[in-house]
């Protein structure tokens, strides 16, 4: 695997600087871009989200016609899979994937990814189910999709912030991602981040059956597996705000798995011989 991560470039924004302790309205929601692939997935895993899917998915389906959504349920003892289940029957553009308990984040994707590949979808997005990714913000991924296999929306570059955040929580966010750059080489600002574009023919590519990871490193697994391929990613600034209602996932056994995982990935790649540099495209915006 390559140690010169070559196929990344970071999308510009025309806006300042966002403080990361911003209380302000989110900027106007961008223009869908003019060229959509025919038919998009938006994956939603969930646990216990009952007081915040609803919303969430209505405004999902809002952006764009060519938009479907799949909620992964992992039984939530809430009863979010049966509110999942009413909103696919009032809309033949929402799905769900039920599974038997909770297994963990990265499985649950794991599975929609699966679902989405199995069904020809030409890209998978990612999008958490409580509230903190705005989906309206959908529109600056895509556009940044051409010339792109991934797109990840970032809190940590020009443009991007965060909203009602902890300060340990962003502390630990900046911490972990400051970690991820050195300790894996890699040149995102933030890739622990779940607000992301794939290509479905990049997410082919992935050699995703020997993915363990289960927690917010999981995140952090694909954007090495892509960048390690040759893949161009792209981050793009996102306004990322605290959950309004229930209970954050993040827990020390999270954090302690993504800090053990990471520094063995590192180890790994030191000792690997490096492979050609991958290949570096930028989004249509930057050609210009």
């Amino acid at each position: 695997m390559s140690d010169v991560p070559s196929a990344h470039t970071t999308a510009p924004d025309p806006r300042t600087t966002r403080s990361t302790r911003s209380t302000r309205s989110a900027a106007p929601t961008p223009p869908v871009p003019s060229e959509l692939p025919a038919r998009n997935l938006v994956v939603i895993p969930t646990y216990d989200e009952i007081d915040n899917l609803e919303h969430v998915v209505a405004r999902t389906l809002a952006v764009h016609p060519s938009l479907d959504v799949l909620v992964v349920d992992d039984n939530s003892p809430d009863g979010t899979g049966r509110l999942a289940d009413v909103l696919a029957q009032r809309s033949g553009r929402v799905h769900v994937l039920h599974r038997a308990g909770k297994q963990g984040l990265g499985a649950a994707y794991l599975a929609g990814f699966g679902w989405a590949l199995d069904r020809d979808y030409d890209t998978v997005a990612e999008l958490d189910a409580d509230g903190s990714h705005q989906p309206e913000q959908l529109t600056r991924l895509f556009a940044a999709l051409p010339g792109a296999d991934l797109v990840l929306g970032s809190r940590w570059v020009r443009g991007g912030g965060v909203e009602n955040w902890p300060k340990r929580r962003e502390v630990l966010s900046r911490g972990g991602n400051w970690y991820t750059r050195r300790a894996l080489r890699l040149p995102l600002r933030d890739a622990t981040g779940g607000f992301r574009v794939f290509r479905s023919d990049a997410l082919r590519a992935l050699d995703l059956g020997d993915v363990s990871s289960h927690g917010y490193c999981f995140q952090v697994d694909l954007a090495r597996r892509a960048v390690r391929s040759g893949m161009a990613v792209v981050e793009v600034p996102i306004d990322f705000r605290e959950r309004e209602h229930g209970v954050s996932k993040m827990s020390g056994s999270i954090v302690r798995e993504a800090l053990w995982r990471v520094t063995v990935w590192g180890v790994q790649d030191r000792m690997r011989p490096a492979a050609p540099p991958g290949r570096h495209r930028l989004p249509e915006r930057q050609r210009r």
